[in-house]
């Protein structure tokens, strides 16, 4: 049965379809072992950007731990020298407590020293003047 305006398919027309289909159907299947080829190519870059991500990954975690522990190590020996020295700042101020207390006692003493000092100085004058009076009674007495 055929169609009206269609001429009556032939065995060699049957042969020529059938040699292009076969061509047609070659070219799509290159064609699509191409875009596998393709699809594979993509995959396997994009998996190898993946592992190389994730060796950055990685390393960075690594280097975050260990920045972490320096960080943990540094903050506890912070915190060791704070308190050595806050007790050396409350040493120092009693010290420095300490040793003004002192001079203030120690010009005290000096200036009680200087006092008494002159007090002997004046009584030794005074005892001189007496020791010198009681002498002239004495060679008076002697002369008379």
């Amino acid at each position: 049965m055929t169609e009206e305006g269609a001429e009556p398919l032939t065995e060699e027309g049957a042969a020529t379809m059938t040699e292009e289909g076969a061509a047609t159907m070659t070219e799509q299947g290159a064609a699509m072992q191409d875009y596998n080829n393709q699809l594979i190519k993509g995959m396997e870059v994009l998996c190898q950007r993946r592992n190389k991500l994730c060796r950055q990954i990685q390393k960075e975690e690594k280097e975050k731990q260990r920045l972490h522990n320096q960080l943990r190590r540094l903050t506890e020996k912070l915190a060791l020298v704070n308190e050595n020295l806050a007790c050396k700042i409350a040493s120092y101020k009693e010290l420095d407590r300490t040793i003004t207390e002192s001079e203030a006692a120690f010009f005290k003493i000096l200036e009680s020293s200087q006092a008494l000092l002159s007090v002997v100085k004046r009584e030794a004058g005074n005892l001189s003047k007496v020791m010198a009076s009681e002498q002239e009674i004495i060679e008076e007495k002697d002369s008379s």
